[in-house]
């Protein structure tokens, strides 16, 4: 079928057009029109000028047909190899549809018309609209990156992780602070350090209705976790080419976390080898390109490495982020995740680290772990300070209900 796409036509609104805004049964032939493209089989009847003009060759240039014999999927575009048309095309979007839709469409265009290689110069990457998917790309072709178009990618994935960065720590640190005061409660705490709440409710068959006061016998504290190092936590992220999305969240909240003192941090990526880029946490973009997207994968390597360096078993959460597509030893694998978890430490195991769901997962795999205790399912990036909270408390796990 001849169409543009659905989604981004649809959110161009009523604004879209020059002049006065059209009546209702207008407004919708409008939109029609904007979805199905200039095909005659549209059947709209209607023409469009000005800056809806504009906006139609914008989608036809992506979603436009395809010529007769140029492949399968019925689609083509009138951008074509040059720079300077993509360039052009580029500003024309922004131009036309809000942020969110001009994400989309640069996704789409990158996948239908190969244009990956355009991402390799510094002019195309000067026009593009940064999102994580857009940081997923550019880490897959950060080796095949000429030197004069890295500090232009680094300054798009640098601005990225910024705006992560922003959204998820205030809430992320407050988050682990309070599962890790909760984790370290003493029974003798200083008056400062009371946790009045649970302190109460422990000590409520000594109320004196006449005083109208409880007698606190027992007082429940947190202990000082913000002095010392209280837990430690593993990071072990698949760096196949799936797990891109996963890959950009993981190095900032890692970030995040090593920037807390009562958490003592690492972070492994693995496809086939295993890279510990604990010593980059600092900054989460010289993670990124510490990475290396495609490949193979090692999950029991990967998880073999980590194992070898939890020194306090029963303060440590490992997190695996991963499908769980196995190219090592799958019966070694999950003894080694038996071992951990038989040693005190809480394994956690998510199949994505995004706003995405679910990716195509290793269901065995899923099921064999989950039967060890650790189930496994997709985290977005909001859930994710409660799940690290929760494996903090050795709480049952927030898995969502649609997993």
């Amino acid at each position: 079928m001849t169409t543009h796409e659905a989604a981004p036509a649809a959110e161009t609104g009523a604004g879209g057009a020059a002049g006065a805004a059209p009546d209702g049964h207008g407004e919708r032939l409008r939109r029609w029109r904007l979805v199905l493209g200039g095909d005659a089989a549209g059947g709209t009847g209607v023409a469009l000028a000005g800056t809806d003009a504009a906006m139609d060759g914008a989608l036809a240039s992506l979603y436009g047909a395809r010529p007769a014999g140029q492949g399968r999927s019925g689609r083509s575009a009138g951008l074509g190899a040059s720079a300077p048309s993509v360039a052009r095309w580029l500003g024309d979007i922004r131009t036309y549809f809000p942020s969110s839709v001009v994400q989309v469409m640069q996704r789409d265009a990158i996948d239908r018309l190969g244009l990956s290689a355009l991402l390799l110069e510094p002019e195309m990457l000067e026009a593009v609209e940064a999102d994580v998917h857009l940081v997923g790309t550019l880490l897959s072709l950060n080796k095949a990156m000429p030197e004069t178009t890295k500090e232009t990618a680094r300054a798009v994935v640098r601005k990225v992780v910024g705006e992560l960065e922003k959204r998820l720590a205030t809430r992320t640190r407050s988050t682990l602070t309070g599962a890790l005061d909760r984790s370290a409660r003493i029974g003798r705490p200083r008056h400062r350090d009371i946790d009045w709440d649970r302190t109460i409710r422990a000590n409520l068959r000594n109320y004196l209705p006449e005083h109208r006061t409880v007698v606190p016998e027992r007082l429940i504290g947190y202990g000082r976790a913000s002095r010392s190092v209280k837990k430690e936590v593993v990071l072990c992220i698949d760096q196949s080419g799936s797990m891109a999305a996963s890959v950009v969240y993981a190095s900032v909240f890692g970030a995040v976390l090593a920037s807390m003192r009562s958490i003592a941090t690492r972070l492994v990526v693995f496809d086939t080898a295993v890279a510990d880029l604990t010593d980059q946490l600092d900054d989460p973009v010289d993670v990124l390109f510490g990475t290396r997207l495609g490949g193979g994968t090692d999950i029991n390597r990967a998880l073999a490495y980590c194992q070898s360096r939890i020194t306090r078993p029963a303060d440590t959460v490992v997190v695996l982020i991963s499908d769980l597509y196995e190219g090592g030893i799958r019966d070694e694998m999950l003894k080694r995740v038996a071992a951990m978890q038989a040693a005190g430490v809480r394994f956690v195991t998510l199949l994505a680290l995004s706003d995405e769901g679910a990716p195509a997962y290793d269901r065995e795999h899923a099921a064999a772990l989950a039967a060890l205790g650790s189930p496994a399912f997709a985290c977005t990036p909001d859930l994710f300070p409660e799940v690290m909270a929760a494996a903090i408390e050795r709480r049952p796990l927030p898995v969502p209900a649609t997993a």
